[in-house]
């Protein structure tokens, strides 16, 4: 009888989930379940009836959730904290909680994610939501929202999220002067999934200095009606409103995303996130197979099996032989390549269909011990970089990354003018890499992983392309021009064949922002960069 009655509850409760996920469930706080039809009205429409002109000399308060970005779901933004800040099984609790968490008021799921996502992750260092998140979140901002934002003489930005998950985008892609959020708590350095009340961000928003009269843009699915209280005017956004609008564009970008870090190469919604957990025990024995099939067999053969895997390489111009030593000049041909992950070397000699020697500023240990190709580490000395690179030049043929450290996003790091001074035939290569689930980079996680990473996504590819050699005559010391000019020239040559912007920025500045430091970690550690 026990066992029946249990059968019946398990039921009941199976049925109850159902009701619960297909229905409608109210976003709203206890008291306020349903908003009167007479309370909306009394609020413009912010798709009709915002005058752009008179916004300059006021200050903006926008709901980020209700009005900012197009979607409405928080699942995506919180799974990532949990995967990239947590690791692999906190992410697949989040997951297992999803269902449980649609059940739940807005604000208990809140709290619920936050839980998951936050419990026992060091304050001290967490960059996730500076180095991850701004990513996706700029992928998810309104054009037309952002469009009246900028107009604003001061920018106030209010979130339930915790502020530590928005803040760094916030201010730094928005432009936003305050960002008001849900402070975590820490105990002895540790995040324990616990928020601040709502109530102090009312105070703080009464303590803000706003700039002429106070306008209001948000949603009233989420804090609009508390934390709008003060303001003279508010703009209503509505869901059909969201539907309807477009996804900002790059270029309109107020900064642009140059360097982001973490595994994730998707947007985490839950069907997606189960999809990459169903892949990844099939992922990962197709990495260990594509990795040895590379490893142990010669090109001709390895080529058409990883094909067959998923693998691409897609060669722009044909290659044969392109180009021969000089006689005179026992030196060998310098490949110049961008660089877009550690299989940068290993993609090119597979083109070129003969070995080469790759020089790298830094490499795990386990990375060059498993490198099919002879690589040899730089130790950072000018004089003895350059030594050992015209020793190895007289040995064969060489292939070098001056920008010294990986750039995911359509730009191009400034390159190092060494390879100018030693090469005497140089070609630079232009090379693109494509995944659709996994990024083979990472600044603050495991270097020596970045292979298995990449090799797991279903159909990573390539991109490469050898230019035109560049002439002796340019080369350092050649008709007066000086090494950087060389290494300018270059640098803007493969800017052209790939369609990338150049920049200034180093490897300093990569690791600065998304790690912390400049890049430089003991070999011993397993996180060499």
């Amino acid at each position: 009888m026990a066992g029946k009655g249990f059968i019946k509850f398990l039921l009941f409760f199976y049925r109850f989930l159902l009701k619960r996920l297909r229905s409608p469930r109210p976003h709203h706080r206890k008291g306020n379940a349903h908003t009167p039809t007479s309370q909306l009205q009394k609020y413009p429409f912010l798709s009709s009836k915002c005058n752009l002109d008179k916004l300059s000399d006021q200050t903006l308060v926008c709901d980020v959730e209700g009005a900012l970005l197009k979607s409405s779901s928080r699942f995506p933004y919180f799974m990532l904290v949990a995967f990239e800040g947590g690791g692999l099984l906190r992410a697949f609790v989040l997951l297992l909680l999803y269902p449980l968490v649609c059940c739940l008021s807005r604000e208990m799921a809140l709290k619920a994610m936050v839980m998951v996502s936050f419990f026992g992750i060091r304050e001290e260092g967490f960059r996730v939501g500076r180095a991850v998140l701004a990513k996706y979140f700029l992928e998810d901002v309104s054009m037309e929202v952002y469009e009246v934002l900028k107009r604003g003489g001061r920018r106030v930005c209010v979130s339930e999220m915790p502020r530590v998950m928005v803040e760094g985008f916030l201010k730094e892609y928005i432009g936003a002067e305050a960002v008001l959020g849900r402070e975590l708590k820490v105990v002895f350095g540790y995040y324990v999934g616990l928020m601040e009340e709502k109530e102090k961000m009312v105070f703080e928003l009464e303590e803000e200095k706003m700039v002429g009269g106070v306008v209001g843009i948000g949603n009233f699915n989420s804090c609009f009606d508390q934390h709008f209280s003060l303001c003279m005017e508010i703009y209503l956004v509505t869901e059909a409103d969201k539907r309807n609008w477009h996804v900002l564009p790059r270029h309109k970008h107020s900064r642009p995303l140059i360097f982001h870090d973490g595994r994730l190469a998707f947007r985490p919604t839950p069907l997606a996130t189960l999809a990459m957990f169903m892949w990844v025990p099939f992922g990962f024995l197709l990495a260990i197979f594509r990795a040895l099939v590379g490893l142990s067999l010669p090109y001709k053969i390895a080529i058409p099996i990883l094909s067959m895997t998923g693998m691409r390489l897609r060669l722009k111009s044909p290659i044969s032989s392109p180009y021969t030593p000089n006689k005179q000049n026992p030196k060998g041909i310098l490949y110049v390549c961008n660089h877009r992950t550690l299989l940068d070397p290993l993609y090119l000699s597979t083109a070129l269909n003969k070995p080469l020697t790759a020089v790298t500023y830094s490499l795990s240990r386990l990375s060059e011990l498993l490198a099919p190709i002879k690589t040899v580490r730089l130790t950072r000395n000018r004089e003895e970089d350059r030594k050992r690179m015209e020793k190895l030049l007289r040995q064969g043929d060489l292939v070098v990354c001056p920008e010294g450290t990986t750039c995911r996003e359509p730009f191009l790091l400034r390159f190092s003018p060494l390879f100018a001074e030693v090469g005497d035939e140089i070609v630079p290569v232009a090379m693109d890499a494509h995944v659709s689930m996994f990024y083979g980079t990472t600044a603050g996680g495991l270097k020596c992983l970045d292979p298995l990473f990449f090799l797991m996504n279903p159909f990573p590819g390539y991109d490469v392309e050898v230019l035109g050699k560049v002439d002796k005559g340019p080369t350092c010391g050649g008709d007066g021009i000086s090494r950087i000019d060389v290494a300018n020239f270059v640098q803007g040559e493969l800017g052209k064949a790939l369609g990338f912007e150049c920049t200034s920025l180093t490897r300093k500045d990569k690791y600065l922002m998304l790690a912390g430091n400049e890049g430089i970690v003991p070999s011993s550690s397993g996180k060499e960069t």
